[in-house]
């Protein structure tokens, strides 16, 4: 299960708040829209999909750029030393 600050940075991903334990109550908006704590109570359903999806969409943003650094002609060993 999502903890809370990984929903918060879900639902929130600028920032722009501080969080004061697990709780909605604890959460000060600062530089930031607030959110309501249904949306913060509903983020913890959501979170574990948005998290698959996030990854999924690195994964193939890695791919690609791996893919065009192979057409450029640098091989997998560089690929590697870049970190990639």
């Amino acid at each position: 299960m999502a903890e809370s600050y990984e929903v918060l940075a879900m639902l929130i991903p600028n920032g722009g708040y501080v969080q004061y334990g697990k709780e909605y109550e604890g959460i000060q908006f600062l530089e930031c829209e607030p959110i309501t704590k249904a949306q913060f109570e509903a983020g913890f359903a959501k979170y574990d999909t948005w998290k698959v999806e996030q990854e999924t969409q690195a994964t193939a943003a890695k791919a690609t750029a791996e893919a065009k650094l192979l057409a450029l002609g640098l091989t997998t060993d560089d690929i590697k030393a870049l970190g990639l």
